[in-house]
């Protein structure tokens, strides 16, 4: 029952990861009808410009306390990822946009590349590690441990998921967001500035994945180059598993992937007679993501929805 337990609290931390980073590809989706596979690159690039602003602090001498630190070094991570988001669909997408749908899809693919390649010539091919400023400490619950980090992480993506969903139900960006996403012809047509919108769901997007970002590079104290493509298709897998296009399906989608995950490398050597070992726990997701598009394509919360033209 321990190791049980111990993996659902795992799951619950990568879980609420995922659902945060699946927010993103989801929102894109559904305004566009558009698979952005270069969001996981933005994830990374918020965990290395806040790796790279805390060391820099560091080496200048400030004396803040690790949170602090890890705090400054968000909030410039977030704007750069939000620009980086902007330029992606300004030069990449919009061009694109009403194009035979094979066009940006590869223009995604391609956007991902570009922008490992760009990591590598500002941080280099190794591993990069976090600087130990962040105390790991253990909480025991019920004889599992979940360190004070991660039930902040989780606490935290909620919080934001949840002003998210509000945001997009009660404000005039949220209407028009919802309004876009549904006609955008004729919402342009009552007065929506599409290209602003679309615009700010890149923006938003690309903000929820620096801070996604941060928790990823925090928790398991390094970032790469590469990380952002894992954990990018895992959080595809999300927003298909819940439903793409839909919020809400993003994020139980996003915890319903980290429990089943977690679980799976928690059995997968139990269940496999020691043939498999939790190091083919990445295999996971993505039998989920096959079993899901065979058997219900629209998602858990999803829709049947018609092509657009």
């Amino acid at each position: 029952m321990d190791i049980f337990l111990q993996q659902i609290l795992n799951g619950l931390v990568l879980g609420s990861i995922y659902a945060l980073i699946a927010l993103g590809y989801t929102m894109v989706y559904g305004i566009m009808g558009l698979i952005n596979f270069a969001h996981g690159e933005v994830v990374m690039f918020g965990a290395m410009v806040t790796i790279t602003v805390v060391n820099t602090l560091m080496g200048a001498g400030v004396n803040l306390p690790g949170p602090a630190l890890v705090l400054i070094g968000m909030l410039v991570a977030i704007p750069a990822c939000m620009l980086l988001g902007f330029t992606i669909e300004r030069i990449a997408y919009r061009p694109l946009r009403g194009k035979q749908r094979l066009a940006p899809l590869i223009t995604a693919i391609g956007m991902s590349i570009v922008l490992q390649q760009v990591a590598i010539l500002i941080w280099g091919r190794n591993y990069i590690p976090f600087p130990s400023i962040i105390d790991h400490d253990v909480v025991t619950v019920f004889g599992a441990s979940i360190t004070k980090l991660q039930i902040l992480i989780i606490v935290l993506c909620l919080a934001i998921m949840a002003g998210l969903l509000l945001m997009v139900e009660k404000t005039k960006l949220g209407r028009a967001m919802r309004a876009t996403s549904q006609n955008p012809a004729v919402a342009g047509l009552m007065g929506v500035n599409v290209n602003t919108i679309i615009s700010a769901t890149f923006v938003i997007g690309s903000g929820l994945g620096a801070i996604a970002g941060v928790m990823v590079a925090t928790n398991y104290e390094q970032a790469h180059y590469y990380m952002g493509f894992m954990i990018g298709l895992k959080a595809f897998t999300a927003a298909v598993l819940g439903g793409i296009g839909n919020l809400g399906g993003a994020v139980a989608g996003g915890l319903l992937l980290g429990i089943i995950e977690s679980l799976g490398a928690g059995y997968i050597g139990t269940l496999t007679g020691g043939f498999l070992g939790s190091n083919y726990q990445d295999i996971i997701a993505f039998i989920v993501l096959i079993v899901v598009l065979i058997f219900r394509p629209s998602g858990l919360l999803g829709e049947k929805m018609a092509d657009r033209a």
